[in-house]
Order: C-alpha cells, then sequence, then structure tokens
C-alpha cells in the first residue's frame, strides 16, 4: 500500500489549514463544536463524513446521568439477541457526537450484524478528566445490564472507538477487567491516544499533518487533564496500566499521516508482552480520523472492511 495521500485528501487537508482547528480556549472551543456540527449537517459534510447505512434504524436514547446513546440496530436482523458494539466517538475528548461517527457506526452494525451503541459523553475543558472515563464506564455498565431490552446479548459485548474515543475504550477494557465484568469480547481501537505525555516518534514526523498536529495534540491534553495535567494515571494514559493481561483481543488502527501513530504500535507491544492478542494495521494514506471522513480518505472503506472482519470472527 502506498503511503501517498489521495488528491481528495490532499485538497481537504488545504481547507482545513484554512480554519481553526486547534482551538485555546473554552469560548474558542465552544464555537468550533458549533461550526463542526452545522458542517457535519450541510450536504457537504454529509459527503466528508459519509451518510449512515440505509440497512439499520437509528434511535436516540437518554439513560440516567445524561449520557444519549446513538443505537444502530440492523433493519433485517437475524432472529435471537444480537451482539453488542458500544463506540466511543474522537474529539481530543473536548469535541465531538455520535453522529460524527454514525457512517463507521452503522455499517458495522449493518454487516456483523450487531447492535452498534454511541454514547455522548461529557466533554472538557467544561467537564475535565475524570468526567469522560466515568460517562464512558457508566455507559458500558448500563448498556451490559439493559442489553436484552436492546435485543442485545450481554455476553457478547466489545468496545470501540477513535483517537479520544480509542482511549475511553482501551480504558474501559481494562476496568472491565478488573471488575470482572462485563466479560468483553473484543476492543476495537482505531488510532487510540494511550499515552498522555510522552512524545513519540511521530508526533514529530506529523508535527502539522492534516486534522491533528503536535500543537493541537497537546492543547486537548491540557484542556481534557486541567487541574490533574501531570498525574501519571493509567485511566488517562492506559499504557501505563500495572498490567495488561486478560485483556480481550485488540485490532489497533492506525495511520500513516498522524501524530498519533506510535501510540498504536506502543499499546500493541504493552498488549502481546502481557499475552493479550492483538491485530495492529497501518493504512499508508490515512490521517487522523479517517474512519470519520469516508468521503475525503477513500482508504477508510478497506478498514472498515477489516474492523468487521475482526468483529465477526470475535463476536
Amino acid at each position: 500500500m502506498t503511503n501517498r495521500l489521495a488528491p481528495r485528501t490532499r485538497a481537504f487537508a488545504a481547507i482545513l489549514k484554512l480554519l481553526d482547528s486547534e482551538p485555546a480556549t473554552a469560548e474558542q472551543m465552544a464555537g468550533l463544536r458549533v461550526r463542526r456540527e452545522r458542517l457535519r449537517r450541510t450536504p457537504v459534510g454529509q459527503l466528508v463524513f459519509g451518510r449512515p447505512s440505509a440497512a439499520v434504524t437509528i434511535e436516540d436514547v437518554t439513560i440516567e446521568g445524561g449520557s444519549r446513546l446513538h443505537v444502530h440496530r440492523p433493519s433485517s436482523a437475524p432472529a435471537g439477541p444480537l451482539p453488542v458494539v458500544v463506540n466511543f466517538h474522537g474529539g481530543g475528548w473536548c469535541l465531538g457526537t455520535p453522529e460524527q461517527s454514525a457512517w463507521l457506526a452503522s455499517h458495522v452494525a449493518a454487516q456483523v450484524g450487531a447492535i452498534v451503541v454511541s454514547p455522548t459523553y461529557r466533554l472538557a475543558p467544561e467537564h475535565p478528566y475524570p468526567a469522560a472515563v466515568d460517562d464512558a464506564w457508566a455507559v458500558l455498565q448500563w448498556v451490559t445490564s439493559n442489553a436484552v431490552s436492546l435485543c442485545g446479548d450481554p455476553a457478547r459485548i466489545a468496545v470501540m472507538g477513535d483517537s479520544a474515543g480509542g482511549n475511553l475504550a482501551a480504558v474501559t477494557a481494562l476496568m472491565a477487567r478488573d471488575c470482572g465484568a462485563p466479560a468483553l469480547r473484543a476492543q476495537v481501537l482505531l488510532y487510540p491516544a494511550v499515552e498522555m505525555y510522552d512524545r513519540y516518534p511521530s508526533e514529530d514526523a506529523n508535527a502539522d499533518a492534516p486534522v491533528l498536529t503536535s500543537v493541537g495534540m497537546r492543547r486537548f491534553g491540557h484542556h481534557y487533564m486541567g487541574a490533574s495535567y501531570g498525574a501519571e494515571d493509567w485511566q488517562a494514559s492506559p499504557v501505563r496500566a500495572a498490567s495488561h493481561a486478560g485483556l480481550p483481543p485488540a485490532l489497533i488502527v492506525t495511520a500513516f499521516h498522524d501524530p498519533l501513530r506510535d501510540h498504536g504500535p506502543r499499546y500493541a507491544s504493552v498488549l502481546r508482552a502481557a499475552g493479550s492478542p492483538v491485530d495492529l494495521r497501518d493504512y499508508g494514506p490515512g490521517i487522523h480520523g479517517f474512519l470519520s471522513l469516508p468521503g475525503v480518505v477513500p482508504v477508510a472503506k478497506e478498514a472498515l472492511r477489516d474492523v468487521v472482519e475482526f468483529l465477526r470472527a470475535h463476536l
């Protein structure tokens, strides 16, 4: 696979350079959220972010605690309870909604034959760490307890997430292991952020990459951690957990043009050293966030096929 960006990806990256995508203040962050959501709803935004699969139904459910769940169900589901995938959206713990990953979530639901639940969680800087972790864990517990009412199978649950959502998926997998439940079948970590402070070579190699830059990474980290910045807590940096044994099989997806790229191999190495199975895949023409950008990053469709294949095998 070539590492060269597709022409449409290069054009998209050039447009992004004209926008303020690395807010330094809470007010700028709030403004960026509004602009991103407006863009997502436009015809151009729908082309960029991709349209949900027509083979699913989508329902919103609000649970105790305030999280809103975007629930994707296959329209022609087989008889019997379906496996469940809890999918955490990205956005540096400061941005994003479940709708931005609806293309991925809905196509996974349709092609795997699973219920995919994409929740909201409280965003920084208004709600700094560990608010997002607390919400993610509460959602996973709720989904496990209410899987039957969702027409799901509580014995076949996986977690999935991209970027900051990949961080939350990895953290909740560790928490589930420590608590003894739920017994997750798989974790899908899409260009996850697994280390809050250490600087890996890919951050310098892709310091000015599309979508996410080194400056943006550091700003998001400061916004998220707030007064806790500097704390070496594994629930912020899952690579720092005392043990990575006994975790469910992991698919880790990375993108070549991404400052977070080295986080994937680093996490894969600690998982493998602990005896946890890992499938690590890098997509050369990919940029950060590419599985939420299928309209401008063609390799997203290939990565989707790999995610579906992995989840079918483990669910």
